[in-house]
């Protein structure tokens, strides 16, 4: 077996498979190691009743701009552009519309006022008002999109999402855990459950130990998350202790997915939404029968998702069953029943859902893109300034790393003679 390569790129996420899908074609030698028995990382597409069901990323979010988007139409997998149905209320159940308008009034205002508070303190939570009469709302709205906390959320980062994203929201038909994890390159070497357990510099190249022995490379692409980053389950070398202190930076927020099959005679419609509770701290919110599926998506963000870590299937089902048999009625449990629930951040080789910035910590994503000596490259959601948070953000991370990759081992005229100046 080779154990020795141009490139190791190391976690087999969304960004992992941009920066394999980029080396592909560029004549360097290139090995992808991931931990865990599959592709896709935070994007994870199981087939459960025969149903596609996503229980990490599912949206192919600023669509109208998303490479993963291009890529799914280039290949000809189906996508689904219908608007989400986020922000609406099925027949109003437990939230009027007045109710809604008032709440969206007030998270108006708070965005508004995110950006005098950048200036200043750089606190999320110091932009809402003390007297407002929908801050928790507003703290579940940023749940959903960052699972953070607002008052250890920086305000100039969640401004720049914000500015990043558009209102181009569509779906994979089959699954973009699926898409994903379906466009890896099969010219690029594959060892799935192979965590890489640590990183060593031994001259210009770089040595990689994993349970399966020992790889060598030129160069290496770090694809994991902040939370392995800056953890204990991968050894990494003082010299790289800066972009351990910028992933301290940039925790992972609290999200997680549970899906219930809908049985028999319910009051479901497809394509419709509710908020549980919009004024309790850990709400969920319930996406019904999305793409017509017999199911509810039951997404959990921050107080909510630590119901789901801290229990199980039962726990989270009974929760849920609870919010919804108070708008639906109590007839609607024995119309539903749990069958899939998510746990990024009890994985070891996750350990959460998206990156948030701390106040004034903004500028961490900037520092983690940074490469060290042009051998050690780093990808991933955090490391996008305005488009973390999304698979399509990660992916382009990926062939971002990947080109700096190339810059660095191939000079210009192999370059050219490789015809990969300027090939995205």
């Amino acid at each position: 077996m080779n154990n020795e390569f141009d490139v190791v790129i190391v976690g087999g996420g969304a960004a992992g498979v941009g920066a394999a899908r980029r080396l592909a074609g560029s004549g360097l030698s290139t090995l992808l190691l991931e931990a865990d028995l599959r592709l896709g990382g935070r994007a994870w597409t199981r087939e459960i009743a025969g149903l596609p069901l996503d229980l990490g990323c599912g949206w192919l979010h600023s669509a109208d701009r998303n490479a993963l988007a291009a890529l799914a139409e280039e290949a000809g997998i189906a996508l689904d552009k219908r608007r989400a149905a986020w922000g609406t209320q099925f027949h109003d159940l437990g939230f009027p519309a007045k109710e809604r308008a008032d709440a969206a009034r007030e998270f108006a205002a708070w965005m508004h006022r995110l950006e005098e508070v950048q200036a200043a303190s750089d606190r999320a939570s110091d932009a809402l008002d003390p007297k407002g009469d929908w801050n928790t709302y507003i703290q579940n709205i940023v749940n959903f999109i960052s699972g953070g906390p607002l008052d250890q959320m920086s305000a100039a980062d969640y401004l720049n999402y914000d500015e990043a994203s558009t209102e181009s929201n569509w779906r994979a038909v089959k699954g973009l855990g699926a898409l994903i994890a379906g466009s890896f390159p099969n010219r690029v070497a594959l060892r799935l459950a192979t965590p890489v357990q640590s990183l060593e510099l031994s001259g210009p190249g770089i040595v990689l130990t994993t349970p399966n022995g020992v790889v060598k490379a030129r160069a290496t692409i770090l694809t994991v998350s902040t939370a392995v980053l800056c953890g204990d389950a991968l050894k990494l070398p003082l010299s790289l202790d800066p972009w351990r202190d910028a992933a301290r930076s940039l925790p992972l927020g609290r999200n997680e997915k549970m899906f219930m099959e809908i049985v028999g005679d319910a009051p479901f419609e497809n394509e419709t939404q509710v908020l549980g509770n919009p004024r309790a701290p850990d709400t969920a919110s319930y996406y019904i029968r999305p793409l017509g599926m017999p199911v509810i998506e039951c997404f959990f963000g921050g107080a909510g998702a630590r119901i789901v870590e801290a229990g199980d299937l039962a726990t989270a089902s009974a929760f849920a069953l609870d919010q919804l048999a108070a708008l639906f009625g109590d007839s609607i449990r024995r119309s539903l029943r749990a069958r899939a629930i998510s746990n990024w951040s009890r994985n070891a080789w996750v350990g959460g859902a998206y990156s948030y910035a701390l106040p004034a910590q903004a500028d961490a994503r900037q520092r983690l893109t940074r490469s060290f000596e042009q051998r050690v490259f780093f990808a991933g959601e955090a490391t996008s300034r305005g488009e973390f948070s999304t698979a399509h953000g990660a992916y382009g991370s990926g062939v971002r790393a990947a080109n700096e990759a190339i810059d660095a081992l191939l000079p210009r005229r192999g370059r050219q003679a490789a015809g990969i100046i300027g090939r995205a």
